[in-house]
């Protein structure tokens, strides 16, 4: 007719107990034996059930027990405790040593019938902390009655303050309990102290983790230099790559310290057998940059996840380890897009050396003669700058040279207008640097039209570059007659972009047939004209001219 009992108990109870509160049921009946003692882990059991030794009857526990039989109320924590006092045991000598005897316990926690029947909350808690106490103890230990007192001063509040007013809290029960029963479950004392381990230490797998991650991040970088070095020839992004691999080394130091290769386990990596077709095929150079750039990125974000296991140490400062490698890794992305610009602006500007910008009022010979004639005579790019019109009549403007351009296998670009290059089917459109943003641009204009920027120093440049730019103009090189400047950014800005920058960019600024050489010289494969074949008696004849004239070798 019991019940057998272990941290997540097992219950069996008999056909009265079998209420929807079961583990007070338990409670009621550990009252009716409190001469004995329930185990508190589960042992041999003889036939299905673990005998208890019974105890006397007391008059709070068969109350409890006939209240449970008939379903009345629930068993609450107060009536145990008065069970407690009621019965000769631990628990009720550990009161006493309090002063809490039944006259004194009238007067702070009357009996439940006394003050109208007020439910409290189940055993449940109660039991778990008894049977915990009693665990502390080893598998060996039964619950008993000072047990089921420490519960209760963990588990209810009201009996918590009472039994706290008498200096029976649970800090001062527990070396009670073990001076009483004569079992210590304070941990002893030793000579030797071993030192903690660090807080939130890595584990060897998560070294071999970053270890991995580390590898990759750096060998896709070194591809994707090799690629901005050897097959772009471009020494900005080549720089700021090999920056990057720097970054990255720093980063990594204070994590490593030769735990990484401590950790390396390539013969048991299950993923070295692991592969797929498209590892080993790559259908062109940007499919080789996107793929090394993407795996560099996701190395990255696991290197940062993982870095913030790792406590601060000493050679760490800030920012930290983890902050450092999400800096590297958005810097990465902002270059994942300058290269893969640089590489689609190169192919799609492939062979449009020659840019004509064209205005009515630039064009003695009509604006519609000019273009047709210089777009036969070799003009690969013409942009249609023009300031004076109405949007209408612009607009109209723009559709006309989108035709004729069209019709000779020529790219077009509006000047200053996304809207209108968008409206009158325009292959791009170029801005300066007091008009839109690139960023601007491209919300008007999609990712899939040409946008030029002008620049007139080395730093706009790179910065154009950066801003995912398809092509540069370079310059004023010489004094203009279409346009006037304030100053002249020179040959000297055409070499220093030569030698930096290889996404495709127009020296611009008074270049003629005369001076082309010079420009070329400098080093630029593309020149912007204007006056030179607009001002043209014979603007085919001219650009044809400038067009050989660039293929020339400079040397």
């Amino acid at each position: 007719m019991v019940t057998r009992i272990d941290r997540t108990p097992e219950i069996r109870l008999p056909a009265p107990c079998r209420t929807s509160q079961p583990l007070q049921c338990i409670g009621i009946l550990v009252l009716v034996h409190l001469g004995g003692k329930m185990p508190a882990h589960r042992g041999p059991t003889t036939g299905g059930e673990t005998t208890m030794i019974p105890g006397k009857w007391t008059e709070s526990a068969a109350r409890a027990l006939a209240a449970v039989e008939h379903d009345t109320r629930v068993a609450v924590p107060r009536e145990l405790l008065w069970a407690l006092v009621d019965q000769e045991s631990l628990a009720s000598e550990i009161l006493a040593s309090g002063g809490l005897d039944a006259s004194r316990l009238s007067e702070c926690l009357p009996r439940v019938d006394e003050d109208g029947g007020s439910k409290a909350p189940g055993l449940d808690l109660v039991l778990q902390e008894a049977i915990h106490l009693a665990g502390l103890a080893g598998r060996a230990a039964e619950v008993g009655t000072e047990h089921l007192l420490w519960g209760l001063a963990q588990a209810d509040e009201t009996i918590g303050r009472v039994l706290a007013e008498h200096d029976l809290r649970p800090e001062s029960l527990a070396p009670m309990i073990e001076a009483a029963t004569g079992i210590e479950t304070t941990p002893l004392e030793t000579d030797e102290r071993l030192d903690p381990l660090p807080a939130q230490d890595a584990s060897t797998d998560t070294f071999r983790v970053m270890d991995a991650s580390a590898n990759r991040a750096r060998e896709g970088l070194r591809v994707v230099e090799d690629i901005a070095r050897f097959v772009l020839d471009d020494s900005h992004l080549t720089g700021l790559l090999k920056q990057l691999r720097h970054d990255l080394t720093t980063a990594l130091k204070p994590l490593d310290g030769g735990r990484f290769l401590a950790a390396r386990d390539t013969t048991s990596d299950v993923g070295t057998t692991v592969t797929t077709e498209q590892e080993h095929r790559r259908g062109s150079l940007r499919d080789v940059l996107d793929a090394n750039l993407g795996r560099v990125q996701e190395s990255l974000r696991t290197l940062e996840e993982l870095a913030k296991l790792e406590p601060a140490g000493p050679e760490t400062t800030a920012p930290s380890a983890a902050a450092h490698f999400e800096r590297v890794r958005y810097d990465l992305y902002t270059l994942h897009k300058a290269l893969a610009t640089t590489l689609e602006a190169s192919h799609r500007l492939d062979g449009h050396d020659l840019y004509l910008l064209a205005g009515e009022s630039g064009c003695q010979g009509g604006i519609g003669p000019v273009i047709r004639g210089a777009v036969a005579g070799g003009i690969g790019v013409v942009q249609l700058r023009e300031k004076t019109l109405e949007d209408a009549a612009l607009l109209d403007l723009a559709r006309r040279v989108r035709r004729w351009t069209g019709d000779a296998g020529s790219l077009f670009v509006m000047n200053d207008r996304p809207d209108l290059a968008v409206l009158a089917d325009a292959d791009g459109v170029h801005v300066g640097q007091q008009e839109l943003d690139v960023r601007s641009v491209r919300r008007i204009v999609g990712p899939n039209r040409l946008v030029g920027v002008s620049t007139h120093s080395i730093q706009q440049a790179r910065q154009a570059v950066l801003d995912g730019a398809d092509y540069l103009g370079v310059g004023p090189v010489f004094p203009s007659q279409t346009k006037s400047f304030d100053s002249l950014a020179g040959l000297e800005f055409v070499r220093a972009v030569a030698q930096e920058i290889t996404l495709p960019w127009y020296a611009i600024g008074g270049i003629s047939a005369e001076n082309l050489a010079e420009v070329s010289e400098a080093g630029a494969l593309r020149v912007a004209v204007g006056a030179a074949v607009c001002g043209a008696d014979d603007p085919e004849a001219a650009a044809r001219e400038l067009c050989h004239g660039l293929t020339k070798d400079p040397g």
